[in-house]
């Protein structure tokens, strides 16, 4: 793959080096991590929802974080061996997972939830007033009365 050097724009630019980190890790490969699947979907204008396969996982195996606009989950399953019995083949992955998930400037993890082994995050895009466009107002100028003298002569 391609590998861009954003050094020399380091140079010229001030405050955009999150965003130079961001372009250049879209180049590297996320180690061909699959697991857990996941979807994410918007539900409303500023809402999105990721949902994530974690099937065999409760809620105490899991632990979601959100700092600094990256939002990680780790899911770590605690072995259980009180079937009794020996597995004969094992299907169901239970291997321990992180997955990072990096979130635009003010989204918000608003809830979480466990269902049918579906792990399902709610995120909400909170754009601060001062922060959203405002119209601004035109006022009409005083109008001035131009008048026109001719010199009588």
């Amino acid at each position: 793959m391609r590998h861009i050097d954003f050094s020399p724009l380091y140079r010229s630019t001030v405050g955009f080096d999150r965003l130079f980190t961001m372009l250049d890790s879209l180049g590297q490969p996320d180690n061909g991590q699959s697991y857990p699947p996941y979807n994410i979907e918007r539900t409303g204008d500023d809402a999105y929802r990721i949902s994530m396969a974690v099937a065999g996982f409760s809620e105490g195996d899991i632990e979601i974080e959100s700092h600094r606009n990256v939002l990680t989950v780790k899911g770590e399953r605690k072995e259980e061996n009180g079937n009794g019995g020996d597995v004969i083949y094992r299907g169901i992955a239970a291997r321990a997972f992180e997955r990072r998930f990096q979130l635009a400037d003010h989204v918000e993890v608003t809830g979480a939830n466990l269902k049918n082994g579906l792990l399902h995050i709610d995120l909400k895009r909170n754009v601060p007033e001062e922060m959203k466009p405002r119209k601004i107002a035109i006022a009409a100028a005083p109008a001035e009365s131009k008048r026109i003298e001719a010199n009588a002569a």
